[in-house]
């Protein structure tokens, strides 16, 4: 396990030379990071090893997805169309800095086991090379009242 987690701080270092990394990429090694701690924590002792590969697999894809794809101005219009926008009706905007368009929809608000308030909701946008992607993934509000997304 810490043979694992030392090898993914090591390829972390490495994705991110001297301060030029992309959102993208920046998104990808924190989530990798964040995947493979909660994978080595999971499953029987002699399993926690390959479930640390497979968080970080998974934790890889999902941050360089939020990273690459969505910068401030994207998850503020995500954040007001959860606070305002009702259940089912789809919000639009056009992200002035890179042209993208993004529609979302979001489900009713429902509280979660942990009593956050929390919402599922379908996002449609295009990926970096223009082609249409649509993610379902959920926002809950924390503590200060910020709607966090949640991978």
């Amino acid at each position: 396990m810490h043979k694992t987690l030392g090898i993914l701080f090591m390829a972390a270092v490495l994705a991110l030379p001297s301060g030029c990394a992309t959102k993208g990429q920046t998104g990808a090694v924190i989530g990798g990071l964040g995947g493979a701690a909660v994978g080595g924590q999971l499953g029987p002792k002699n399993k926690r090893g390959q479930n640390a590969l497979i968080g970080a697999a998974v934790g890889t894809l999902l941050g360089y997805i939020v990273g690459n794809e969505l910068d401030k101005y994207d998850r503020q219009q995500i954040s007001t169309a959860l606070e305002r926008s009702p259940s089912g009706q789809a919000t639009s905007w056009v992200n002035p800095d890179t042209g993208r368009a993004y529609q979302m929809t979001p489900a009713p608000a429902y509280t979660a086991p942990n009593n956050d308030i929390c919402r599922d909701f379908t996002l449609t946008g295009q990926d970096a090379s223009g082609r249409p992607e649509t993610i379902h993934t959920k926002a809950c509000r924390n503590a200060y009242g910020q709607w966090v997304l949640m991978n």
